[in-house]
Order: C-alpha cells, then sequence, then structure tokens
C-alpha cells in the first residue's frame, strides 16, 4: 500500500452514525494511475462494480443504508475539494432551528443597532448652537451618513464572499464602534462630518445580512428569517427617534454617540459568539479538521483551492461584484421600479424626523412626546409583520420545498392590498396637519403614521422577497439595488424635509398639509408597478437575461433536485433544505459571471 496515492475519507454525519461498526463508512483508495479506466479501484460498498467512474466528478464514493453520499472532487493536481455536494450535512442549512434561529437573533441586534446609529443623529441638534452651525449644515451629518451607508453596504458583499460573514461583520461593528469615539469628541462639526462619512462607509448592513439568510436556509424556507431581518432593520429607524427624545431632552448632544457606541458594542460582543455562516468557510475549517484526523487524506476546501485571498480575489473581480446591484438598478425594470418605491417609502419615514415634529408640535407636544409618537409607527410595522405570517406559511406548504410551485409574482400578492396605505395614509396626515384649532384630536395623525407603518413594512418586505424568488442566485445583487435605494433616498430626504415644509404656501392653514399632499400624490405614482409587475411580470423576466439564465439552470437541476427531495424521505438521506438539492453557488457564480 505504500506506493499508492492518499486516500479521500467520505463525510459522516455525526449526529446520525450507525450503531453496528459494519455500518461505518469505510475510508476508499483512489489510483490516479488508473484515472483514465476503473481497473484496480476498490468497488465502493452498494456499488456496481462493472460501472465505470471518473474520480473527477462527484460521484457516490459510498453507501450507507442506502443513502448515497458524494464524493470529494478531485483536481488535476491531485487534490480533494470539498464541494457543498459532499459536505453538505455540515453547512448552515442543516443546522437545528434553535442554532439557525440564534445566528439570526444576533443579526437583529446588529441590525438594530446600525439604523439606530443612522436615525439617532437627529436628537444630537444640540450641537448647532455649540458649534455655531446652521440646520441645514447639521442634516449634511444625516445625509452623509446614510449615502456612504448605501455605498458602504455593496462594498462590503464581496469581501463576506471571500472572508465570510463573521469577519467582516467582526471589522464593520468594530470600525462602526471606534468611530463613535471621535464624534463624541469631535472639536467641531466638521470633524464629526468626517467621521460620520468612515461611519456609513464602514457599515455592512443588509447585503451581509440578507446573504446570512441565504446561507442557513434555501430559497422556499426563507421567507420566515427574511421578514425577522427586514423586521429588525425597520424597527431600528423607528426606535431611534422613540430613545432620541430622552437623550436630546436630558443629556447633551455628544451622549448621543456614546450611546450609539454602548449598542453597537452589545451588537458586536452577541455576534462575536455565533459561528460562521458562510458555505465555503465552513467547508474550509471541515477540510483542515480531516486532514487532522488523517494527514494523508489530501482534501482541501473551495477557498484553499483556490489559493489564498489576494489570488483569489482580483480588484477586477471587486470591480465587477461592485457593479453588479447598480447594474440591476439601472436596466433591469423590476428592480429599478420596486426599488425606486421601496425607497421612497423609506425616506418618508426620514423625513417625518422632522415633518412629524412640526405637526404634533400644534397640540403642545415636547420633545420626548414626538419621540413617543413614532411608537405608532412601530405598532404599524408589527401589524404587517403579523399579516405576512400567514401568506408565507401557505406559501411554504405549497411550495413544499421546490420554490418554482409557485410564479415569483405570488410574492406580491398582500402588498396589492396594503401599498395603498402609504398614499391614503399620506393623504389623511396632511389633512389631520391641519391642528386642534379645526377640531382634530391628536391621536388622528398618529393612526396616520401607523397605516404608513404598515404599508412600508409590506413594501420593503415584498419587493425583497419578489426579487429573492424572481433573480435566484443573482438576488445578492437584486437585493442589493434595494437596498441602495432605500439608504440613499433617506440619505438626500435630509436635505430638503425642511424647506419642503416651509417654503411652499409659508404662514397658511395649507403650510403642512401641502407638502404631505404631494408625497401622497408621488406615492401614487410609484406604487404603480407593483400591480404591472403582479399582472405582466413574467413577460418582464422573460426578457431579463439574468432571470433567463436562473430559469435554464432550474430546468437542468430540476430531475436532479427531485431525485435528492425523493432520498430526503428517511432519516439517512439527505435533508430536503441541504444545499445537495440545490444548484451549487460555485455553479451558480460561474453561471452569473458569464451572463454578466
Amino acid at each position: 500500500m505504500s506506493d499508492q496515492k492518499p486516500t479521500t475519507p467520505v463525510l459522516e454525519d455525526e449526529s446520525r452514525k450507525p450503531s453496528s461498526s459494519s455500518n461505518i463508512v469505510e475510508l476508499r483508495e483512489l489510483s490516479s494511475q488508473n484515472s483514465s479506466t476503473d481497473r484496480g479501484r476498490p468497488t465502493p460498498r452498494g456499488a456496481n462494480p462493472n460501472e465505470t467512474t471518473t474520480p473527477t466528478k462527484t460521484t457516490v464514493l459510498a453507501a450507507r443504508d442506502g443513502a448515497a453520499i458524494p464524493q470529494p472532487k478531485q483536481h488535476p493536481d491531485g487534490r480533494f475539494e470539498l464541494t457543498e455536494e459532499a459536505g453538505y450535512e455540515r453547512l448552515g442549512y442543516c443546522w437545528p432551528t434553535w442554532k439557525k434561529w440564534t445566528v439570526l437573533t444576533s443579526i437583529f441586534v446588529v441590525q438594530l443597532s446600525m439604523n439606530f446609529n443612522a436615525a439617532v443623529y437627529a436628537n444630537s441638534s444640540g450641537m448647532t448652537a455649540e458649534f455655531g452651525i446652521t440646520t441645514p449644515i447639521f442634516k449634511l451629518g444625516q445625509m452623509i451618513f446614510l449615502v456612504a451607508y448605501a455605498f458602504g453596504c455593496e462594498l462590503w458583499a464581496p469581501f463576506s464572499e471571500e472572508l465570510g460573514r463573521w469577519w467582516v461583520l467582526q471589522i464593520s461593528l468594530g470600525l462602526v464602534n471606534l468611530w463613535q469615539i471621535p464624534s463624541a469628541l469631535a472639536p467641531n462639526y466638521w470633524v464629526l462630518f468626517v467621521f460620520r462619512f468612515l461611519g456609513g462607509l464602514s457599515s455592512a448592513g443588509g447585503s451581509v445580512t440578507l446573504g446570512m439568510v441565504a446561507d442557513l436556509w434555501e430559497p422556499a424556507y426563507q421567507q420566515y428569517a427574511v421578514a425577522y431581518v427586514v423586521f429588525s432593520s425597520v424597527t431600528g429607524s423607528v426606535i431611534a427617534p422613540i430613545f432620541g427624545g430622552f437623550i436630546q431632552e436630558y443629556l447633551s448632544w455628544p451622549w448621543v454617540y456614546w450611546i450609539c457606541l454602548m449598542f453597537g458594542g452589545v451588537a458586536q460582543l452577541f455576534h462575536a459568539f455565533t459561528p460562521e455562516t458562510r458555505a465555503t468557510c465552513i467547508l474550509d475549517k471541515e477540510a483542515k479538521r480531516l486532514r487532522k484526523l488523517d494527514p494523508a487524506c489530501n482534501i482541501y476546501g473551495p477557498n484553499e483551492i483556490r489559493g489564498n485571498f489576494w489570488s483569489r480575489l482580483s480588484w477586477k473581480e471587486v470591480g465587477v461584484l461592485m457593479w453588479r446591484p447598480y447594474r440591476f438598478l439601472i436596466f433591469e425594470p423590476i428592480v429599478t421600479f420596486l426599488s425606486l418605491f421601496s425607497g421612497f417609502s423609506d425616506a418618508l419615514i426620514f423625513l417625518g424626523l422632522d415633518s412629524f415634529g412640526m405637526v404634533m408640535k400644534q397640540w403642545g407636544f415636547k420633545t420626548v412626546a414626538i419621540g413617543l409618537s413614532f411608537i405608532a409607527l412601530l405598532i404599524g410595522y408589527l401589524i404587517a409583520y403579523g399579516l405576512f405570517l400567514p401568506r408565507y406559511y401557505f406559501d411554504r406548504k405549497k411550495m413544499n420545498g421546490d420554490e418554482t410551485k409557485i410564479d415569483p409574482e405570488r410574492r406580491l400578492w398582500l402588498l396589492l392590498f396594503l401599498a395603498p396605505l402609504l398614499p391614503i395614509g399620506l393623504f389623511c396626515f396632511g389633512a389631520t396637519s391641519f391642528g386642534p384649532a379645526y377640531g382634530i384630536h391628536w391621536i388622528a395623525p398618529l393612526i396616520c403614521l401607523c397605516a404608513i407603518g404598515v404599508a412600508n413594512f409590506a413594501i420593503y418586505m415584498a419587493t425583497i422577497d419578489y426579487m429573492v424568488a424572481a433573480y435566484g442566485p443573482y438576488s445578492a445583487s437584486a437585493t442589493g439595488g434595494n437596498g441602495f435605494c432605500r439608504d440613499f433616498l433617506a440619505g438626500i430626504s435630509a436635505l430638503y424635509v425642511r424647506p419642503f415644509y416651509t417654503n411652499i404656501q409659508p404662514g397658511t392653514k395649507f403650510q403642512l398639509a401641502t407638502p404631505t399632499f404631494i408625497l401622497g400624490g408621488i406615492g401614487c405614482l410609484v406604487a404603480i408597478p407593483v400591480y404591472i409587475f403582479y399582472k405582466w411580470g413574467f413577460w418582464f423576466r422573460h426578457r431579463s437575461p439574468f432571470a433567463q439564465t436562473l430559469a435554464r439552470e432550474r430546468e437542468v437541476k430540476k430531475p436532479e433536485r427531485q431525485e435528492a427531495m425523493t432520498r430526503s424521505s428517511t432519516p439517512t438521506t439527505t435533508p430536503v433544505q441541504s444545499r445537495a438539492n440545490s444548484p451549487s453557488r460555485a455553479e451558480a457564480t460561474a453561471e452569473m459571471e458569464r451572463v454578466a
């Protein structure tokens, strides 16, 4: 045996090890001297001895109790690559439910801290007197953070694919927390402005957190998790004014940044105890473990095969990956119009940080009371979140592990009824902004704000869900365009909100109502594409090169997927939610590069 090549082990699922030693999968040896033929190669248990196999393909090396186990892929240099199919039992798809939701809860806290950081800046207005700056100059700090945040999310995304989600989020959170210190100690406004810019650019938001959802759940099972992450994102922007009112009233403005530092530190610490979810990083770790157990196995993870980080990720590739979300945003009508709608609804929330206070002051509301009024928006988010869950239950039951069983446009069905709440809420809010002089109770604008909250959550959730279903492996780029629009439009809203609400019919009873009516009219226009895509979305997808490539991949993989799902009916076979039942990410990435 001394002249034989290194062996390659077959992975076992430790949670399903048989009690009998005779059932344990044995290590099999592959002879590179006979790679062109199968002469001399030991026949795996349960395999046909007359069947010819090639070690460079993902084939069945052995079987246990009738369960097929793919072997690692062999490269020309003799090394074996631990593929996602061969190592599926180690991936996040097969983690227990409690472990997945623990990771997801850490992401919930991370998203809360990031969006809290973005919105609570409005409560540090005490610096205007200390630094001698005007309100428009002060608003630049909010604008620059959100605009930098929009670009920062896309900046971090390709690195999370290579370095792993854990390292990227830890580095991102560490930098954001670091920039809070000079912001709180800033000797003048422009020093703070620079560090707000760096804070936004350092924030790895939804592009990474939604990627972690994709690491843990197959597309047919992602909806509950995506809704949870979306809820954390929108909630962070709401708890900022709720707690920010107390900070502004009882503490000096630097405490805004000290509290952000505390919140961010807790989020980073919580996340530090969660495991890596990125498939390639998990496989690298598993390959190292196998080599440690058996140094002769010659098995390596996907990233190890490709070389070190700088050889794997060229600057050209970084540019391609960073450009792709903007390409989707510009050239894909589905992404363009739904992202504009989603961005408009998010911009309204940041507009409300100023405009809502102007309206509520008519009833004598002070800083703390105005902040607490945003609880109405939070109630709207909770209502919308609850409305989506039953829908997801029935969708999941109908899909039964295969997301192709329902049309992607079905994901927009609930939005058909909830999207009108956005313009309706705006028109009603405008009507109630005449104030108590016209016999209007203060609860009326809060009810309108609640309706806007329902619509805002529904728009974000449904558009993300639809893009994931319509673009499959390319959904990261599609949802990246959506997130960019939300952050960018929210950022520039800080520049025009004050003039918008003070320069239109100033001094009249319509001063606060007319701007809101205008926003309601815009809301009607940007909602129209939802109904167009629900009715004719297939027509647009049929003309999209990305969606068509996805459709072809699904057709090719459908028999393999059905076979894998059939095997999953027994305890020893591949779980339905495993990566073995879906196109490998390597294949999807290669095809994406071809289309791009």
